[in-house]
């Protein structure tokens, strides 16, 4: 049986280690352009859900992986909306410039996975996630764009219909 159109969103989670801290002059060009990143990841086709801090307007003053990490979380519909968002908008610029802000990595910093719609990924799954793709490397469970899976792939190899979702912790396991 084939699953409805988005029945399973995209989550994706990647962490950057500054260079500096948020507040020095250095990396003043990347807090600038946190808001219109920001806003044109909300208004992108495809966007479900990004990780804020509360009562703040982005994720950068959670440090969940570490000091001096900042995180990103978020869902989207289809890995081709998280793509063209990350590769043909405003955010690609800040990709370029990466290097200005962030330390090079020397493993993983980005991993995607297949939630059921509607689940909103915890970081703590997230980073498990993250965690799970630097151990093992690209599987159906966590996964990059370059070694990407679909939904039925995931569910396939989790050998259930569905992910069985925590009722506890709303953590899909898929």
């Amino acid at each position: 049986m084939t699953e409805p159109a988005h029945a399973f969103h995209l989550a994706q989670l990647n962490v950057a280690t500054l260079l500096h801290p948020l507040d020095d002059p250095r990396t003043a060009a990347f807090v600038e352009l946190l808001d219109p990143v920001n806003s044109t990841a909300d208004a992108a086709p495809g966007f479900v859900w990004r990780l804020v801090g509360e009562g703040e307007a982005d994720a950068t003053g959670l440090r969940p992986a570490g000091e001096g990490v900042i995180v990103n979380l978020s869902v989207w519909q289809t890995l081709e909306s998280l793509w063209d968002f990350a590769y043909r908008s405003g955010h690609l610029e800040a990709m370029r410039r990466r290097r200005e802000w962030f330390e090079r990595h020397v493993e993983a910093h980005l991993v995607l996975w297949w939630v059921p719609a509607g689940h909103l990924p915890t970081v703590g799954e997230a980073l498990e996630r993250l965690g799970d793709l630097r151990a093992h490397g690209p599987s159906p469970r966590a996964f990059t764009f370059a070694s990407s899976y679909t939904a039925a792939e995931a569910v396939a190899a989790a050998g259930t219909e569905t992910p069985a979702v925590d009722p506890a912790t709303r953590t899909a396991r898929v």
